[in-house]
């Protein structure tokens, strides 16, 4: 198993599964059981999320799997998970898996990471983002959010690790939430994350995107934070929906998937009937 060592010197394992045009994937291969599967149901997750995806497209890609928000977790990286750090992963990743072109997809932050790949590199051969918008992406609500999070992970008392919903950032029923259990430094990583994209221009640099690019939302992506996080506002799928001319003249291929928020519009079963016959036509990779 390829092992990839990352910008703090933390490592993290590769998987390969498959043959044809490479395509990085930042999933946790392992179907989550027991608790912790439980827990993510209760999120609207499948526990299986990352094997789902991953049985979904290696029979026509060759898929590098690997568990990266996972990672950041059990590994925070406080004072330097920035936007060119994340690239440098992504690409350190690649190497390790033998990859030099290779396609890229992600969800809600870790699109955002596919975003800051791609202005950084040539060697894509395809971007795919879903859950966040390659233009008018809601930065500052998501430091709003992030520091809120932060805030109560200092100020709240030590409690035994539970079950995370998907991730720091994503949509949840966050009024729900009676205590945090993320730590300081879990929390502050994804702090250091949106200061460092303050006054990024994302409209400013789609012309440094220089591969095909897919962007997805589902059109009820339309996250609203308790009173606890600021009552903050975050839409994913406004930008997308309103600025789709936009975005479609600037390269973009844009799927909007009716009725769904941001859990359920990254269930495989949602994302696999767009992802995969996009990659196959950009890439050429045969169909079942």
């Amino acid at each position: 198993m390829p092992v990839a060592e990352l910008h703090d010197g933390q490592t993290i394992e590769v998987e390969v599964h498959g043959t044809g045009p490479a395509l990085l994937l930042p999933v946790n291969p392992r179907p989550a059981e027991g608790p912790q599967a439980d827990a993510l149901r209760k999120w609207g997750v499948d526990p299986a999320l990352g094997r789902s995806l991953i049985d979904g497209l290696s029979d026509a890609f060759r898929v590098v799997a690997f568990d990266y928000e996972g990672h950041v977790m059990s590994a925070p990286k406080p004072d330097t998970l920035t936007p060119a750090a994340i690239a440098g992963d992504l690409l350190a990743v690649a190497d390790a898996a033998g990859a030099d072109r290779f396609a890229y997809y992600g969800y809600s932050w870790l699109a955002l990471s596919g975003l800051q790949l791609a202005i950084r590199t040539t060697r894509l051969s395809a971007l795919a983002m879903g859950g966040f918008p390659p233009v008018g992406g809601p930065y500052a609500e998501m430091l709003r959010v992030t520091m809120a999070t932060h805030g109560m992970s200092t100020s709240a008392p030590s409690a035994p690790e539970t079950a995370q919903p998907p991730s720091a950032s994503d949509d949840a029923d966050w009024s729900s939430v009676t205590e945090v259990s993320l730590t300081e430094a879990q929390t502050r990583q994804f702090v250091t994350l949106y200061q460092a994209l303050q006054g990024f221009d994302d409209r400013a640099v789609q012309s440094r995107i220089s591969c095909p690019r897919l962007c997805f939302v589902g059109a009820a992506d339309e996250i609203s934070y308790g009173e606890s996080w600021g009552g903050v506002q975050v839409s994913m799928a406004g930008p997308i929906v309103d600025r789709r001319a936009e975005l479609e003249a600037l390269g973009w291929d844009v799927r909007v998937l009716d009725g769904l928020d941001h859990t359920h519009a990254m269930q495989p079963g949602h994302v696999l009937p767009v992802l995969r016959p996009w990659l196959a036509s950009r890439l050429g990779a045969s169909q079942r």
